[in-house]
């Protein structure tokens, strides 16, 4: 697995024993409610033997249901080694083994490091990334077709909760932060580089983008 990134606290924050977390749930439960809608926009816009890039795809539950429904291969970048022992055997359990590559690489610092591909998915990533503008326009120049992402839904109340984590966090000296960044902001980034935005869903607390091209 290659390397090119700085992890800034991830590996710290999303250790083992989270990822063991994450993968149980997925065995027992399937994907979450917000996964599901990412999922369900790409297979409605069409992910038949389509080639899938997922930044920050944690054990790989995302794009192994798009393995499963069509899609031809996938990579993953990744921020944290902690992921890789569960992602082996969840990708040897749905037998997509050679379909998935896995790189531990910050798109936002070597973008050129990349290849393009049809899909392009980020969950719940935005929210651990510092600079939205980098991350999302890496991403979206490598969007062939389509690009989708989650997100915090963006208020008084998520700003304060989002606050008051980087607050415990800096107490407890851990180098991570969390970030709600303004949704409108975001969609320009993807927006500049010739997608348009195609689909929304919201829950609670989370927020899903669909773009084409």
């Amino acid at each position: 697995m290659a390397c090119c990134c700085d992890p800034r606290g991830c590996d710290s924050f999303f250790g083992r024993r989270f990822a063991r977390r994450v993968a149980r749930r997925y065995r027992k439960r399937g994907l979450d409610r917000t996964a599901r809608r990412l999922v369900g926009f790409l297979e409605a816009s069409g992910i038949s033997d389509a080639t899938v890039l997922e930044i920050g795809g944690g054990v790989g539950e995302i794009h192994i249901e798009l393995l499963k429904r069509g899609a031809r291969r996938a990579v993953n970048l990744e921020l944290s080694p902690a992921y890789e022992s569960e992602a082996r055997t969840l990708i040897a359990d749905a037998g997509v083994v050679g379909r998935v590559e896995r790189r531990l690489h910050d798109i936002a610092v070597a973008p050129e490091g990349v290849e393009s591909a049809d899909a392009v998915v980020l969950h719940r990533v935005v929210c651990c990334y510092p600079d939205y503008e980098r991350l999302l326009g890496a991403a979206a120049e490598r969007a062939g077709r389509l690009l989708v992402f989650s997100y915090p839904r963006r208020n008084p109340a998520t700003r304060l909760f989002v606050a008051t984590q980087n607050v415990a966090f800096r107490m407890a000296r851990k180098e991570f932060r969390t970030f709600a960044h303004p949704p409108e902001a975001m969609l320009d980034v993807a927006r500049a580089r010739g997608l348009a935005a195609t689909y929304e869903f919201r829950t609670l607390v989370w927020e899903v983008a669909g773009l084409t091209r």
